[in-house]
């Protein structure tokens, strides 16, 4: 299994017609350190400059930037910059075995006296994601009676690689699941919220992740769809196992060209920016994503820039 050292450059530009007075802003654009994941390096670069720039973790765990801008401004560039290794890991086993979807259905529902299941809190609806009996039934199509979890989540995910289809600006982040469902076409979004609205319409624990991919693959490698801007996809948790990635835009297990930013509920909780201005009128959005890999020797050289800061 590849392991891989890579530089992403995630800037967001945003072009007013009017002048902005104030704003304030919320960006989750620090990748996340996990055991199969470290951030060698990141900066944040934003212009104008901001007057406060105040860093926390979120509910979640997730680091996150948030600052005002008093200066008035025609234009926002915000630009997050990192280093992360990341460790390849092989596919679950035992995808086929462990705890029928019905069990774990039952023990993520809480009843007095019993041991809370902290992965409970991702089985209701949130604000993008709803549950409806057309996406449990869409999803009972891949959970047989007494089929285990995982393996009924796969299937799932195969179905919508599928059966919908990858079409740019066919969808808002606003367009309800149902009506993907429908439509039966999105983006990487979508089809995350579709597949954790299916799966939390079953009773089942799911949260959204927000990351990125290796922009180019290594030769032979196929390129995954959504690498020119950030991705999502979703994980579904399992006793045994332990939260299980799934990418049903590209129908796979996400391993070494898969980088995690955070998760959440839903895009809500960890959309890469946003905020709230004073004046602006109307607005034009740029986003440009790269995820290339580096040589070991680019971290000394990132990290004795004036700017870097380590993450732990």
């Amino acid at each position: 299994m590849s392991d891989g050292l890579y530089r992403i450059d995630h800037e967001t530009h945003y072009v007013h017609r009017g002048g902005v007075s104030i704003s304030q802003h919320v960006a989750h654009l620090t990748p996340r350190t996990l055991p199969r994941q470290r951030v060698r390096w990141h900066d944040l670069a934003i212009e104008p400059a901001p007057a406060s720039h105040v860093k926390r973790v979120d509910y979640f765990g997730n680091a996150v930037d948030q600052f005002t801008i008093l200066t008035p401004y025609d234009e926002l560039r915000v630009v997050g910059r990192s280093l992360v290794a990341v460790i390849g890991t092989e596919p679950p086993s035992g995808v086929d075995a462990g705890a029928a979807w019905e069990t774990v259905r039952d023990e993520l529902c809480y009843r007095r006296g019993a041991r809370y299941a902290g992965a409970s809190e991702f089985s209701y609806p949130s604000p993008y994601v709803v549950t409806a009996p057309e996406l449990a039934a869409f999803a009972r199509e891949s959970f047989a009676p007494k089929r285990p979890l995982v393996a009924g989540a796969i299937d799932l995910m195969h179905r919508i690689h599928e059966e919908f289809s990858f079409v740019p600006g066919s969808t808002t982040i606003a367009t309800p699941v149902t009506r993907v469902l429908a439509d039966r076409r999105g983006v990487c979004q979508d089809f995350a919220h579709l597949q954790i609205g299916c799966l939390r319409s079953l009773g089942l624990a799911a949260r959204y992740v927000s990351g990125y991919l290796l922009t180019e693959p290594p030769p032979g490698q196929p390129r995954l769809v959504g690498a020119d801007a950030s991705h999502a996809w979703l994980a579904i948790w399992s006793p045994q196992l332990g939260w299980v990635d799934l990418d049903p835009t590209n129908d796979v297990l996400p391993s070494y060209r898969h980088i995690t930013l955070g998760w959440g509920r839903d895009y809500g909780d960890v959309s890469p920016l946003h905020g709230v201005v004073l004046g602006g009128r109307n607005h034009t959005l740029h986003v440009a994503v790269s995820v290339t890999p580096t040589a070991e020797d680019a971290v000394a050289l990132a990290e004795t820039a004036g700017s870097a800061r380590p993450q732990d």
